[in-house]
């Protein structure tokens, strides 16, 4: 049988005494901002298909080619430019 151990709301037990004379605040703070960290939380359906960061950065450059040859494709006439310098 297991014996319950009652503690104090305040008391730690003694195995967690921390000590944090040697901590450096910030430690990683300018290697992320050299290297750039942005994270992404996947939903977990999307998380199946793509498994690793590496499809999901492909999948993303894709995405970002198609999206830039669609805009070359829809450039404005300049005729209808010309009219609307007229009328102001």
């Amino acid at each position: 049988m297991k014996h319950k151990i009652r503690y104090e709301s305040n008391d730690m037990r003694a195995e967690y005494n921390f000590d944090y004379s040697k901590a450096v605040r910030g430690k990683y703070y300018k290697k992320i901002l050299k290297e750039g960290a942005n994270v992404a939380v996947l939903e977990p359906d999307v998380a199946k298909a793509f498994p690793t960061s590496a499809a999901v950065n492909d999948a993303l450059r894709v995405v970002l080619k198609a999206g830039q040859a669609a805009r070359r494709l829809t450039t404005r006439s300049t005729r209808t430019r010309a009219k609307a310098t007229r009328a102001s």
